[in-house]
């Protein structure tokens, strides 16, 4: 006899329904399953023959035949274990299984003692559940609470495999999972690093500041010790608050990636990755054998900052110059193209030259000029291009070291770059974008008004510093959100004037 129960195959950020079909047939003990599943799938084989027999279960002598379909689409992930092994016991009809199991989507790891481990991807299987209109989702006691965001479906945790054999039969029904208390994204964040804490930079705050507020790109450089890196690390601290549908989708990119945080069903902080400068490409943007997301994509909604900017190889930066334009990234293998989203802000901050002093006032630099242009050419040009805020970090003087009053907060900061980011939404309201920098040109040209005065400025900067078309709209871009800083509906000279101090000296 065969038998059929539904699950769920995790395709990127996306989730597919899977049938895991069985049926046994006389002849010798095997167990072998079809439909392209990995190693970790055929694994699950010893999981559910020894989960089965240690929950005084019995199971079905003679072959068992296993099949996941549809099955042309790649398998993976212990998930398929539960109801691999439920759907072995329908086909047994060792018990008489309530229609329920017709109606419902299982999803759970297996451990040897018939326990129900936690799985990746909850999120997603839930949204699609959801969409397309099954009524319940049976899974893990440690996934209920993240699954529960989605209201509009049944959640039903369960701990081991004979709980919910006992549940289907009806002798002992699980109780839906109900949240103890609705998630809500207005409680207070805290924050490690704040603005407060930073001694002088007040021209640095200002850039920082702006890039929250519309969305923008900075480059930081300056001598070792000038505090580039504590100033990045105070960004979060000034980004305004994530909405609901921004949270959920970071949350189903960290599920997907197994890097949700145990007890935190919803992320409500924005994220800040920080990699290492000898990440690979694939660690950065993603991919892999079977795809990943990457830290573009683990910075969603957030900031990713990277340290040491010239010394992450050129191949690997030059793979982020796609995503900063189009917010996404595609990852294209044999089998078919994935799509991650990564709209996020870049932050790097760098050394000037391989000593970190060049034209620094007090210590001298021992590099050669060659070198000195060697070390700056690691990035390369449409790199730079697609960076709207170019910052120098000078030596913070001791007195300002040494002085005991504290910085503006980050609190007030945020308060500000709120105020503008709600003038860009309303700006936007009848787009799919939601900050400055993610206007296309020809939106630039229909919503960015500018007097006559700026108008000018703007040319003669054009013609003097020889920018490229896409540096002529980036500078209006964050003309923009500077005047949306200042409460302003035009944009005027001294916004276009400032926007232009933070290109880069050299175009």
């Amino acid at each position: 006899m065969s038998s059929k129960i539904l699950s769920a195959a995790v395709i990127g950020l996306d989730c597919q329904p899977v049938e895991v079909e069985a049926d046994i047939m006389s002849g010798l003990a095997r167990f072998n399953i079809v439909g392209l599943p990995d190693n970790t799938v055929q694994e699950s084989k010893y999981r559910v023959k020894s989960a089965i027999k240690n929950s005084a279960l019995a199971l079905p002598r003679g072959t068992i035949n296993v099949n996941l379909a549809p099955a042309d689409l790649k398998k993976q992930g212990p998930s398929y274990d539960l109801p691999i092994a439920l759907s072995i016991l329908s086909a047994y009809k060792q018990f008489k299984f309530s229609d329920s199991y017709q109606t419902g989507v299982f999803i759970g790891e297996l451990a040897l003692d018939g326990h129900l481990r936690a799985v990746n991807g909850t999120l997603s299987v839930a949204l699609m559940v959801s969409e397309q209109g099954i009524k319940r989702l049976f899974l893990p006691v440690e996934n209920a609470a993240e699954a529960g965001l989605i209201e509009a479906i049944e959640i039903y945790p369960a701990e081991n495999l004979s709980q919910v054999v006992k549940h289907l039969t009806g002798e002992l029904l699980i109780e839906p999972y109900q949240p103890k208390e609705k998630v809500s994204l207005e409680s207070e964040n805290i924050y490690q690093f704040d603005m407060a804490h930073i001694r002088g930079q007040e021209q640095v705050k200002r850039a920082l500041e702006i890039a929250a507020a519309g969305g923008h790109n900075i480059l930081m450089s300056g001598p070792p010790g000038s505090g580039k890196t504590l100033l990045a690390r105070t960004m979060p601290s000034i980004l305004p608050e994530m909405f609901l549908d921004e949270s959920l989708e970071v949350t189903k990119i960290y599920s997907v990636a197994g890097l949700l945080p145990g007890g935190q069903p919803l992320i409500t902080i924005r994220p800040f990755r920080s990699p290492h400068h000898t990440a690979s490409a694939v660690s950065l943007v993603g991919g892999g054998s079977w795809p990943r997301p990457g830290e573009i994509s683990l910075a969603h909604h957030g900031v990713l900052f990277l340290d040491e900017f010239p010394e992450f190889p050129r191949a690997v930066l030059n793979n982020l110059r796609q995503p900063l334009e189009d917010g996404v990234i595609h990852i294209s293998r044999a089998s078919g193209t994935l799509e991650f989203p990564a709209k996020f802000i870049l932050l790097a901050a760098m050394n000037p030259c391989p000593c970190g002093y060049y034209s620094d006032p007090y210590k001298n630099c021992i590099c050669s000029q060659s070198q000195v242009l060697n070390y700056q050419n690691k990035i390369s040009g449409p790199m730079l291009d697609r960076i709207d805020i170019h910052i120098e970090v000078p030596r913070v003087e001791v007195d300002k070291l040494a002085s005991l009053k504290a910085g503006e907060p980050s609190v007030d900061v945020r308060v500000r770059v709120n105020a503008a980011r709600a003038r860009q939404i309303e700006r936007f309201k009848t787009k799919k974008i939601f900050t400055n920098s993610q206007m296309s040109s020809e939106m630039v040209r229909k919503i960015c008004e500018l007097t006559s005065s700026s108008q000018e400025l703007l040319k003669n900067a054009v013609s003097q510093l020889h920018l490229s078309a896409r540096g002529y709209y980036r500078i209006i871009k964050l003309a923009r959100t500077i005047a949306d800083l200042a409460g302003e509906a035009q944009i005027k000279i001294e916004h276009v004037a400032e926007a232009l101090q933070y290109r880069a000296k050299v175009e």
